[in-house]
């Protein structure tokens, strides 16, 4: 991954277009409440999914545009077939810093070297529970000793730095953040609670179910002191705390008491090639129907161009005032379900 000279693109707010999070598939094999609760689900149809070279071109243009770091989402991305090769093709363009994988690791035990070799750098994985009965409750699932399985392996071949990201619901897994932190302090894992979101429409999302960010660090350093942090930058999501022990950091997610909507730089590519502005957008812009209607990339650029640079999203900023303020309604805007989106 080398650089090469890109463009600085802003939107309408002096955002710049930083990263990009790639769907794909919209397939996933586990059923977690907060994401997909849904029995019956409208599967896209597969000969709308993105080839890996449709991919790797649009990719490509994002990059030009100012991308620096793609991550790789589904759904599970570890169920699109030969997802090695996509990654060998999308870690060699000049320019891109970073390229990492959300999973939820059940399948990564057989795949995490031919990612590694691929040019994967490093690895997400959603861990909500390692308490055997609440994972199979909350995923639908019994899988916790492949998820277990494939983080040993993913450290094994330096898939590094391994984050965790949890999601924390109050009266369903809130009891496991104790847990959840020695876990990843004595694996040497880097550990995100995030708050429970009402991302897509399906969850049902209230806000006495989300636990927050004060909430959540009160509990930990009850049990394990920790030192004031701050974002890596401001485009980060997570507000990160070290620990005064010395053994490592967690970080919180506060999308919905603390948002960070004006240091967003984050774009997504649905797997139907949809570039969505904001996880809690209602729609997106559909690239993939003017490369299939022969766009060159001066045409794709432009569009992309034109999108970004009216992007006026700040959802969550807008969500905490009608919070504050008694007027939010959960419900009154549909927007695009998480399984489509890959967080």
């Amino acid at each position: 991954m080398d650089r090469n000279n890109s463009e600085e693109l802003t939107d309408a707010l002096g955002r710049p277009l930083k990263d990009l999070r790639i769907s794909v598939t919209d397939r996933c094999n586990f059923r977690c409440s907060y994401c997909m609760p849904l029995d019956k689900y409208e599967w896209i149809d597969r000969r709308e999914i993105l080839t890996f070279e449709e991919v790797t071109r649009l990719a490509s243009l994002f990059v030009k545009l100012g991308v620096e770091e793609i991550r790789l989402t589904g759904g599970e991305p570890l169920l699109r077939h030969n997802l090695g090769s996509l990654v060998r093709q999308i870690s060699r363009i000049d320019g891109l810093k970073d390229l990492s994988l959300t999973t939820n690791a059940s399948l990564l035990q057989e795949q995490a070297k031919g990612l590694a070799e691929a040019g994967l750098n490093r690895i997400n994985v959603s861990l909500d529970t390692i308490n055997r009965e609440r994972f199979q409750t909350m995923t639908r699932r019994d899988e916790l000793d492949n998820v277990l399985a494939g983080l040993r392996e993913a450290a094994h071949c330096g898939l590094q730095p391994i984050k965790l990201n949890s999601v924390i619901e109050r009266g369903v897994n809130d009891v496991d953040i104790p847990e959840l932190v020695e876990f990843a302090r004595k694996n040497d894992f880097q550990i995100r609670f995030i708050e429970y979101m009402d991302v897509g429409n399906s969850n049902n999302w209230v806000s006495d179910r989300m636990v927050s960010k004060g909430e959540i660090l009160e509990t930990i350093s009850g049990l394990f002191p920790l030192e004031e942090g701050s974002r890596n930058d401001d485009s980060a999501p997570s507000v990160d705390y070290r620990f005064r022990d010395g053994a490592g950091n967690v970080g919180v997610i506060a999308s919905v008491t603390e948002p960070f909507c004006e240091g967003c730089t984050r774009t997504r590519l649905t797997a139907d090639g949809k570039m969505v502005l904001c996880l809690f957008s209602d729609k997106g812009f559909d690239l993939k129907q003017l490369i299939r209607n022969g766009a060159t990339d001066e045409e794709l650029l432009s569009t992309i161009r034109s999108v970004w640079s009216a992007r006026r999203d700040r959802y969550s900023e807008e969500r905490l005032e009608a919070m504050n303020s008694g007027e939010y309604q959960p419900n009154s805007k549909k927007k695009i379900e998480m399984i489509s989106l890959g967080g």
